[in-house]
């Protein structure tokens, strides 16, 4: 569980350790409903913005990232595709704590996509195959049926679709936040930046700063 208090005096030269600390708080107990719940932004090349809560399904502290899944036909896999960054947020008010993110995102490699994907309930592997995320629908009753064709096709072995799968959050920014008696809250920004290198990134040292709330 997570404990209350603020940030240290003296700001750790990696954000991501505290981040998983905070993460990994937030998911023990029941204090905080839908602890993986995350709000992820995306936009088009000219800057039309959406965003929609996924789920954050792993910090990874060294070198640094967070990952999600979902349909790369969607509208977010879309957007990704034609402009690789995002911006996300982790909130959780049964602690008072909040954690943004910043920066660019690209595919999770085929074998941590399978992996996650075997490890969802059956009923929801199934679904995968069944919805044509962010397309035209014309009534629940056409998705009820595929739903059942997929489930008929399948059983009980449903492999991951080719168009599904995880994306990797590397923020080159990453802010934390405290609530604080009246409005005082506690704040800190660090940034760092991130050199392409093979399917990720070779990361910089982070630099550091406390923010006015």
């Amino acid at each position: 569980m997570l404990s209350k208090g603020f940030l240290p005096s003296t700001l750790p030269d990696d954000p991501m350790p505290l981040v998983a600390e905070w993460y990994a708080g937030a998911r023990a107990g029941k204090a905080q409903p839908n602890p993986d719940s995350m709000a992820l932004a995306t936009s088009t090349p000219d800057g039309r913005p959406s965003v929609r809560v996924v789920l954050c399904k792993k910090v990874v502290v060294d070198p640094g990232y967070a990952v999600f899944f979902t349909n790369y036909h969607s509208r977010k896999g879309a957007e990704l595709v034609s402009n690789p960054r995002a911006a996300a947020v982790l909130h959780w008010d049964a602690f008072g704590r909040q954690v943004r993110f910043e920066g660019p995102v690209v595919r999770s490699p085929d074998d941590e996509s399978d992996e996650y994907f075997a490890s969802r309930a059956l009923d929801s592997r199934i679904g995968a195959w069944a919805s044509e995320q962010s397309q035209p629908l014309d009534s629940r009753k056409t998705l009820l049926k595929r739903v059942a064709m997929e489930a008929a096709r399948f059983g009980t072995h449903v492999p991951r679709p080719p168009h599904w799968g995880g994306f990797r959050l590397w923020p080159d920014s990453v802010e934390l936040w405290i609530e604080g008696p009246f409005r005082v809250h506690d704040r800190a920004l660090w940034t760092r930046t991130l050199e392409p290198q093979g399917a990720g990134f070779d990361p910089g040292p982070w630099q550091h700063s406390r923010l006015f709330p």
